[in-house]
């Protein structure tokens, strides 16, 4: 029997570096990182150089200069004489909100739509096809116009709520407003309060945080007894009852703690020529949510539609087969399972909603792209700089977004085995 001899291995030359399978796509692809990086790298050094040479050096020190504009609507305390980068943090927060709001109401109104797009009622399914056909096949921009027009032309003017001969009433026993200037809502207020706590750019209530921690910890609570539950039904076969127990472990500690700071109502109130107090919702915020939620909500229920249309129609026969009336079917066995479908669209829409938030310089709402990228831009001349920021902010907004949303598609999918 000869002895088997293994081929000598072959030394490592550069030349297998393009001529070897093993290692030409690793080459290629570095040599074109390399390429990328150095035309990136020259792009950046001549544009720093021409700026330098016009007078205008790449820096962010504008940041702390003096803003010298008003922010009306405002989340948190911000006056003229404060810096622009207070600015533009009132911005981004502005961003935000109308984001999250305008997030959330699509949503809601998108799976809604979404269920009543297969009623078998021929006349609601119908309308709902009117509405996405009409919405979705016009600018989101003229919606936007629309909505902000159609506020400041219908609703009442402040002083129409003055004096015995008023044309116009405050609902909800005299506690909310509609104005053309916006709607007032009532605050909550502490008679006994507790302060802020300083976080450096903006303080937080100490109430909001107690009652926050209050919050948590009776959910934690309510899910502790949930476990407990779950334990003794293991082991004996019965299941207590724990719904009015955990009604009452969130919500008796949480109105404990609003009795013990004197929690009220505030209600807005006609001072001079508008509303004083409570809490203000611009005109401007009002149609810009409106128009990015109406728009976006065409595009969700077209999603919400897709995804459950792409489950089997004998989920929906053996839940019927079951006992379980078509509701409790919908909620309990063909929305979770179009999940998988409707997430990765509703992570599309999520971003689309919140860079169509840009629109609001068209109406006078002072988000990111009105404050840095127009009044701080314009009075400071740093064209470069406040594009960029505003590039890199959308970016991460953008990307914060897209993860969260991934990391919940990956929660609810689908498990192979």
């Amino acid at each position: 029997m000869s002895d088997m001899t293994s081929p000598p291995k072959q030394s490592f030359k550069f030349s297998m570096l393009l001529y070897d399978s093993r290692y030409r796509g690793i080459t290629i692809q570095i040599f074109v990182l390399v390429m990328v990086l150095g035309s990136l790298g020259w792009l950046a050094g001549n544009a720093a150089t021409n700026l330098a040479a016009l007078g205008k050096p790449l820096r962010f020190d504008f940041l702390g200069d003096t803003a010298s504009y008003d922010i009306s609507q405002r989340l948190i305390d911000y006056k003229s004489t404060d810096s622009h980068g207070r600015a533009v943090l009132v911005g981004l927060l502005n961003t935000l909100l109308v984001a999250f709001m305008g997030c959330v109401a699509a949503t809601i109104l998108g799976v809604i739509g979404g269920v009543l797009r297969l009623s078998n009622n021929w006349l609601v399914s119908r309308l709902v096809a009117v509405y996405v056909e009409i919405f979705r096949n016009i600018p989101v921009l003229l919606w936007i116009f629309v909505c902000m027009f159609t506020i400041t032309a219908i609703a009442p003017q402040p002083r129409d709520f003055r004096g015995d001969n008023a044309t116009a009433s405050m609902l909800l026993n005299d506690s909310v407003a509609v104005t053309n200037r916006g709607i007032y809502l009532p605050e909550p207020l502490f008679s006994r309060p507790l302060g802020d706590l300083n976080l450096g750019i903006f303080n937080m209530s100490i109430e909001l945080l107690v009652l926050l921690v209050v919050l948590f910890g009776g959910v934690y609570a309510a899910r502790w007894n949930n476990a407990r539950a779950n334990r003794i039904q293991v082991e004996t076969g019965d299941r207590p009852d724990t719904t009015w127990a955990n009604v009452a472990i969130i919500v008796v500690p949480l109105l404990a703690a609003l009795l013990a700071m004197g929690f009220h109502i505030g209600k807005p109130e006609l001072k001079g020529f508008n509303f004083k107090g409570g809490v203000n919702m611009s005109a401007p915020l009002i149609g810009l949510w409106l128009g990015l939620t109406l728009y976006t909500t065409t595009y969700i229920i077209e999603a919400v539609r897709s995804g459950i249309q792409s489950v089997s129609k004998g989920q929906s026969e053996a839940a019927f087969a079951l006992g379980l009336r078509p509701g409790r079917t919908m909620s309990l066995v063909i929305l979770p399972q179009a999940l998988r479908v409707i997430i990765p669209q509703l992570i599309s829409q999520y971003l689309n909603l919140t860079k169509n938030s840009s629109l609001a310089v068209a109406i006078g709402y002072m988000d990111l792209v009105s404050t840095l990228g127009g009044i701080t831009l314009n009075q400071t001349g740093r064209e470069m700089e406040a594009i960029l920021m505003l590039m890199a902010i959308y970016l991460t907004i953008s990307l914060l977004i897209s993860a969260g949303m991934n990391w919940y598609n990956t929660r609810v999918k689908l498990v192979e085995r």
